[in-house]
């Protein structure tokens, strides 16, 4: 029988996952080498199925005998031997492979389909799938790849949008920090946007600038504005001569004598002695006279060593202190960051929390019930005017009507306040303000139940129109509407 040649049936990607099946795999639809659903199938010569692509992998060193033979104990040579030249297509395992039911596996996603649809259609390319970012690995839904790539991957390169260098978003802070196109501000002056490489130049010509007197070297103590100098300078001419004189007299009298074999000099280095240079005529010396001198030589170059040393260990130190503060500033910058997701959190619970006790007590036919608990203790604090007025939870003429509440004052308020209990009608800015007929003029029915009943207050009024109180809320609510309902006995 021909063979058809491998090579011509290309597939870069192993078995289909046997959860993506809707029903129960049969043993004949799994690849030998893989274990999942056969994808592109081809057969061996000993009757194994596998997919072309573990297939290629098996046989890509030469011909290897058949594990699956050697398992169900059916070996045979040469029957048994996995050979690329012996394997073909496997066509009606792939049909009916093909209209087997498939499932997406991924968490929210709802695509039902067959295998050939899968992979013709979804495979790849669900929405619900997690990916592997390119740049920083971290697993996200494909459908937020490109916000991620653009706002949330660590690893992304952005483009400095002063200076127009690439840089990765990690080094953001330390870029700022060395960047020369950077905006600073003078904090003498207070001009703002000035370029880091133009700071210095604001610096020396800022009028508030303050800095140190030029005489400083000899002893002027002054600090003064940049536009002073000049004034300081003619009012303090005396004062330089006698600093530049007693200087003057300072270094007279220090002045070394002509040196010997060697110099006690200040070196551009750390060295604090220099030796005679080559070539240098020996002065005459007693035998002890050189001997001290040596000596000394000796003392100071192990002196020198032991500066440079320290001078090393000192710098070590300051390299890891730098390294610590970043960390620390790292650190620091991602506390800062939880705990401004954990505000948030908190703001959306707040938020989450109000919204429900509002639907909790919220009608929506223009009948409201409001019953006051614990009224005798909240009456008590309003005469001792702690709380003088409470809100009813809103409530709406119809679900896409007005929004309204109620105002209660139980100890009363303006000329009943003693005497009357006053309930003020209050109209609300709600979410369907603009789908409404304004001013609002339905008529408002307030009524005091009595629970034993038997005799109820009733107050009902038609909405001034011209009054601010019945036009649209522009602000949370309205000027309230008050009446009167009763007096205290």
């Amino acid at each position: 029988m021909a063979r058809i040649s491998l090579p011509s049936l290309d597939s870069s990607l192993p078995g289909i996952p046997q959860s993506v099946l809707a029903v129960s795999m049969e043993a004949k639809y799994q690849c030998q080498q893989c274990h999942q659903v056969l994808r592109k199938p081809v057969q061996a010569q000993c009757g194994h199925r596998f997919c072309v692509h573990c297939f290629k992998l098996l046989t890509s060193s030469g011909p290897k005998p058949c594990e699956a033979c050697r398992q169900e104990e059916i070996y045979e040579e040469p029957q048994s031997i996995l050979n690329s030249n012996e394997a073909f297509p496997d066509n009606a395992a792939g049909r009916e492979i093909a209209s087997l039911p498939a499932k997406c596996i991924s968490e929210g996603c709802s695509w039902t389909g067959c295998i050939k649809e899968y992979e013709a259609q979804h495979e790849g390319k669900c929405e619900y799938e997690r990916v592997p970012c390119e740049t920083c690995q971290v697993l996200i839904l494909r459908s937020e790849k490109e916000r991620h790539n653009e706002r949330e991957c660590e690893a992304r390169t952005l483009n400095c949008k002063y200076c127009k260098v690439s840089f990765n978003f990690k080094e953001i802070k330390a870029h700022d920090e060395i960047c020369q196109k950077f905006p600073m501000q003078c904090k003498d002056c207070g001009k703002k946007k000035i370029p880091r490489e133009k700071f210095l130049d604001h610096s020396r010509s800022c009028a508030k600038s303050k800095t140190a007197c030029p005489f400083s070297e000899v002893g002027c103590k002054v600090v003064i504005d940049n536009g002073k100098h000049s004034d300081h300078e003619q009012t303090s001419v005396m004062e330089h001569m006698r600093l530049i004189l007693a200087m003057m007299s300072l270094v007279r009298l220090q002045r070394p004598e002509a040196p010997g074999l060697g110099e006690w000099q200040e070196d551009s280095g750390l060295g604090l002695y220099r030796a005679p240079e080559d070539g240098a005529t020996a002065t005459a010396a007693t035998d002890g006279g050189g001997a001290a001198v040596r000596a000394l030589e000796n003392i100071v170059c192990v002196l020198n060593r032991e500066v440079e040393r320290s001078s090393l260990t000192l710098e070590a130190f300051s390299r890891q202190h730098r390294l610590d503060q970043d960390k620390i500033e790292n650190l620091g910058n991602k506390v800062r960051q939880l705990e401004r997701t954990l505000t948030m959190r908190d703001l959306q619970l707040a938020e989450t929390d109000q919204t429900l006790r509002e639907l909790q007590f919220c009608t929506f036919d223009g009948v409201f019930v409001w019953k006051i608990a614990d009224f005798s203790r909240r009456r008590q604090d309003a005469v001792a005017g702690r709380t003088p007025a409470m809100f009813s939870p809103a409530f709406y003429s119809s679900k896409y009507g007005y929004k309204m509440c109620l105002r209660l004052y139980l100890n009363g308020d303006g000329t009943g306040r003693g005497t009357h209990l006053s309930l003020f009608f209050v109209v609300m800015r709600g979410k369907c303000d603009a789908l409404l007929k304004w001013p609002f003029s339905q008529k408002v029915t307030l009524m005091l139940l009595d629970q034993n009943n038997r005799e109820h207050i009733i107050d009902a009024f038609r909405p001034d129109v011209s009054s601010t109180s019945f036009q649209r809320p522009i602000s949370e609510m309205n000027i309230c509407l008050f009446s009167q309902l009763t007096a205290f006995e």
